[in-house]
């Protein structure tokens, strides 16, 4: 007998279904095809022993299965229930009337436990496009599905509970999820908060501007200055995602196999610290079975990189073009996997070796040319995608002492959300720009025009501090930012005075002073 179950592959964040054919015939043998992989070959020892741990069995006979379409690799254990399910209604031990209705997918433990898939809503959302009545998989990624609406979501913890729903004799409950709710939850869940540091006022000041215009930002100063601090409690001050933002964070979340036990949606924005030992295909993504890369799992949030020159060359380059593009090309010989990377970096870097140049009290000791050699692993290009570049100093005895608290994030947070807003009314009619970092040089001309004042202090400005450039546009996106958060509809010359201020490593002179 003949029949067809239904699972799904993934590339990149996109399903595609895959159909699982079982035909039992005279003999004996046990063949797999249509380009499976070793965890879908392995299979086979799975599902006999959940079988016979339930009371069935795989037959005694030629088993066929195919699964089409051929020419898509089939990665992962995710088809054990789909095949198992399928080689119990070709050899008639259940019915197979329903089998059409439903996209079945789930691991199999040796006892019939069925455990968690990667890639649940993306899967999810594929098989209500394509007309399926339901999805059967693992309860604990069933949250994670029933975010996908008015789409029947049957989250099953055994293969026992399957069979039996498929034959009719019990129900499986069907998993609802109110989205909006699920995702208000969490909106405001912050462990860390600017009210905890103390002093860094300046620092404060350059990361909300950040936030309020996501802008990349380098933070560069000696041990124990609070580099890492401030730069972990940047999300606190950004604003909160969008239900659109959130759904497509999850996708990339879930299918990376991130999505902890009945998590439904991601509704804070990701913070992603990968360590410097970190390689070019674990940071973009990729492998022979192409996975996101941090960038990816950092998308709409923020991607810290702490200790920047200690990262591999050849690693921090590979960022230049998503740095641009806000999006990663994978490409294989059959295949090209595309993930989402719109990300906010966050660098933090020791001035030289030792970590003290320019420090106020503590002397530098690398020889002569040593600060410019380690200030020259990272690449001009590089930073020039960096907008904003600070110095921080460590802070003073007398204002750790202090009892009282700074500003909390939540203030913060107000008036970032408030400049973001007139970005987006600003930028309403362009499809792929909301933000005033990722404005091109055309954007520029039209919205951060310059008075004459302003221009000319930019003029000396660039001249005095022997600023390279590149430099120029990205003061002229910072200071529009600057400008958005007084609610100021021209730029000023303060405001280009502030955005000047924060383009430290473009002065000519900066690794020559304290020398």
């Amino acid at each position: 007998m003949l029949v067809k179950t239904f699972g799904s592959a993934i590339q990149g964040i996109v399903a595609t279904t895959v159909t699982v054919e079982v035909s039992v015939e005279q003999g004996i043998n046990f063949i797999l095809v249509g380009l499976p992989d070793n965890a879908v070959k392995e299979s086979h020892e799975r599902i006999s022993s959940a079988l016979r741990h339930n009371g069935y069995k795989i037959p005694g006979k030629k088993i066929v299965i195919n699964m089409a379409p051929a020419d898509t690799r089939k990665e992962g254990s995710a088809y054990d229930l789909t095949i198992a399910i399928g080689i119990l209604a070709a050899s008639e031990q259940i019915k197979a009337e329903e089998l059409d209705k439903y996209l079945i997918m789930g691991e199999l433990s040796l006892d019939g436990t069925l455990n968690p898939i990667k890639g649940a809503l993306p899967i999810t959302l594929q098989a209500k496009k394509e007309g399926f009545k339901g999805i059967i998989l693992p309860k604990s990624n069933a949250k994670e599905a029933a975010i996908v609406q008015n789409f029947e979501v049957l989250g099953a913890s055994n293969i026992i509970e399957v069979i039996n729903f498929i034959n009719g004799t019990s129900s499986i409950d069907r998993t609802i999820i109110r989205v909006e709710e699920e995702f208000k939850k969490g909106l405001e869940k912050y462990d860390l908060d600017f009210a905890d540091v103390k002093g860094q006022e300046s620092i404060k000041r350059a990361m909300e501007i950040a936030a309020a215009g996501s802008h990349n930002i380098l933070l560069i100063g000696p041990p124990g200055s609070g580099k890492t601090m401030l730069a972990k409690r940047l999300p606190s001050i950004l604003p909160p995602l969008t239900l659109e933002e959130s759904l497509e964070t999850t996708k990339i979340h879930s299918v990376a196999g991130k999505m902890s036990a009945n998590q439904s949606i991601v509704s804070i924005r990701p913070f992603r610290n990968p360590h410097h030992t970190i390689s070019d295909t674990a940071l973009v993504g990729g492998g022979v079975y192409p996975q996101p890369g941090e960038i990816s799992l950092a998308h709409n949030g923020v991607l810290f990189l702490d200790e920047l020159p200690e990262f591999k060359r050849n690693v921090l380059e590979v960022l230049r073009q998503p740095m641009e593009e806000r999006v990663i090309t994978i490409s294989r010989t059959k295949f090209t996997a595309q993930y989402p990377a719109s990300f906010m970096l966050v660098a933090a870097m020791n001035p030289c070796p030792c970590g003290y140049y320019n420090h106020p009290t503590v002397a530098c000791t690398c020889a002569s040319g040593q600060v410019n050699r380690y200030l020259s692993k990272i690449s001009g290009p590089l930073l020039d995608r960096i907008d904003i570049q600070v110095e921080v100093i460590p802070v003073e005895f007398k204002e750790l002492s202090e009892k009282r608290t700074g500003e909390p994030s939540s203030v913060i947070r107000e008036r970032v959300i408030n400049a973001r807003k007139i970005q987006q009314e600003r930028f309403k009619d362009y499809a792929d720009i909301h933000c005033n970092a990722q404005m091109n040089e055309k954007m520029l001309s039209k919205y951060a025009v310059l008075d004459d004042s302003s221009l000319n202090l930019l003029r000396v400005g660039m001249e005095r501090l022997k600023l390279s450039a590149r430099a120029y546009n990205r003061i002229l996106k910072v200071a529009r930012t600057i400008a958005d958060l007084e609610s100021s509809e021209n730029i000023q010359s303060k405001h280009i005075a502030e955005a000047i201020g924060y383009r430290n490593l473009d002065r000519d002179d900066w690794a020559e002073r304290g020398k």
